[in-house]
């Protein structure tokens, strides 16, 4: 989701005029004497979390750097928006006098205006708003990717879960209306994408805003009727409002992916009441066991809080019990960050920094065998890979490109010799010959082990490739009717705000 916002930002920036900064071979760091290496931006954008106080640290750290960077190039504006913004609001100006815009959550349109505000009165801006005052999807959008797109469907959370700063900073939920929602969808397609991902903070909630309860999974079938889309996945959802239609909708609409994010946060039902989650272990559970009835190959992914205050060695327990039951591909472990404004910051019963650190050590250990284990049943089979553009670290050694597994699984492969070399976005069949934790390997022996499909998305690649670098675009898929199009798509009709 903060990708996505900054999507938005980097849209409005440059409907504004701005360009994408090169920094033509310098690292924006300082030398040994405090100069910079290399050229400096004219604005720089920090978007900003704050579920964990390292995003704090973080962004005083490299607000002190850029101190320096901005003495030897005072024209240069530096702005700080999103939940750490709402959330500090004085506070970032005090501790760093030299940031020029401070913006929040609800009025990340206003950028634009604050920076040449600022410049022009020679004074810091700061502008936070209390709701939202235009739905993000009408923004400009600076899409990272042209094959693949994030599409908000709701902001804000109505839940109250006692560790969670999201909904003070974020708002009540609000819904987008279905028919606004396919558009952008559509609009993607058109533009080349045939991946979607649905954003909310509770995407299985969706709908009660307007009295559909059903919504979400009502979507995702009118998802499968959008001719192009070949990928759909969403996050994240609730264990608490997740609905058997939803499952039901998953297996029966093609274009779903086998895949399921959902967070667990404790496996102990003490934990769960004390972090006000609506569930328990026994519902959560349950839940994985309908989904891999109808879909058995799913891919279940989660996030879990290590060292909440007042979790006992039983309670840790619990939490290690469920995640041997539930078998995830992945999951994000996190160490319990207390903050400020929270019910949970305030509850007896803190738990030493080192009693947190070694569950955390033992939980991520169980999560690591259990992700090696499963990822090693994946040996053998054939899987469709959509290339993405990064290719990891290590490509240049393995000569292996990357991609997402339809289970989102990440697989790095090669492409045997005499075959042709896939485009970001294209999509290649091989089988899985090896297996680590955290990726999978295919190494096809020949070039009959090696299915390539050229898509519309891999068109759209080499189209956007070739307008960066102005020149004229040849080739594409069999069929292939992508177009040049602009970079920043100028968004999506959306509701009007409410007034009270």
């Amino acid at each position: 989701m903060n990708v996505h916002d900054s999507e938005r930002m980097a849209g409005l920036l440059e409907t504004a005029g701005l360009v994408a900064f090169d920094d033509g071979g310098g690292t924006g760091e300082l030398d040994g004497h405090g100069q910079p290496v290399g050229p400096s931006p004219d604005v720089v954008v920090f978007n900003t979390c704050a579920v964990r106080e390292n995003a704090d640290n973080k962004l005083y750290g490299n607000l002190g750097m850029l101190a320096h960077v901005k003495e030897t190039n005072p024209g240069m504006q530096i702005a700080v928006g999103g939940c750490l913004a709402q959330k500090d609001r004085d506070t970032i100006q005090k501790r760093a006098p030299w940031v020029d815009v401070v913006f929040g959550t609800h009025n990340v349109g206003a950028l634009p205006v604050l920076l040449e505000r600022a410049r022009h009165n020679t004074d810091a801006q700061m502008e936070i708003l209390e709701s939202l005052e235009v739905f993000p999807s009408t923004l400009p959008t600076r899409r990272d990717s042209v094959y693949a797109g994030w599409v908000s469907i709701s902001v804000g959370c109505n839940n109250t879960c006692t560790f969670c700063i999201v909904p003070s900073l974020r708002g009540k939920e609000r819904d987008r209306r279905p028919g606004e929602i396919l558009a952008e969808v559509q609009a993607l397609v058109d533009d080349g994408a045939i991946e979607v991902t649905l954003l909310g903070q509770n995407v299985n909630s969706y709908g009660v805003e307007f009295g559909d309860r059903l919504a979400f999974g009502k979507l995702l079938r009118a998802c499968g009727d959008i001719k192009g889309l070949e990928r759909v996945r969403f996050t994240s959802p609730h264990p608490a409002a997740f609905t058997d239609d939803v499952i039901e909708a998953m297996a029966e609409t093609p274009n779903v992916m086998p895949q399921l994010h959902m967070p667990l946060q404790s496996g102990s039902d003490k934990v769960l009441k004390d972090m006000r989650r609506s569930y328990r272990s026994a519902k959560f559970l349950g839940i994985l066991d309908k989904v891999r009835e109808l879909l058995p190959n799913a891919a279940i992914s989660t996030d879990i809080i290590v060292g909440f205050p007042g979790e006992t060695e039983e309670d840790f327990q619990a939490t290690l019990d469920v995640v041997e039951k539930s078998r995830f591909a992945t999951a994000f472990t996190y160490q319990y960050s207390k903050r400020p404004g929270t019910p949970a910051a305030d509850l007896p019963d803190q738990l030493p920094k080192e009693v947190v650190q070694e569950r955390f050590l033992r939980l991520t250990a169980l999560q690591d065998r259990i992700a090696a284990e499963e990822n090693a049943k994946q040996v053998a089979r054939e899987v469709e890979v959509m290339v993405t553009a990064d290719s990891g670290r290590k490509a240049a050694k393995t000569n292996r490109l990357s991609g997402r597994a339809k289970d989102q699984r990440l697989v790095h492969f090669s492409v045997p010799e005499g075959a042709e070399t896939p485009r970001p976005g294209d999509l290649v069949t091989v089988t899985i010959t090896e297996a680590a934790a955290f990726h999978l390997v295919a190494d096809p022996a020949t070039v009959a082990d090696y299915k390539l499909r050229r898509s519309r998305a891999g068109d759209a690649w080499d189209l956007a490739q070739a307008e960066s670098c102005g020149v004229p675009a040849t080739g594409g898929s069999a069929g292939g009717t992508a177009s040049v199009k602009p970079k920043v798509s100028l968004g999506m009709p959306s509701l009007p705000v409410r007034t009270a």
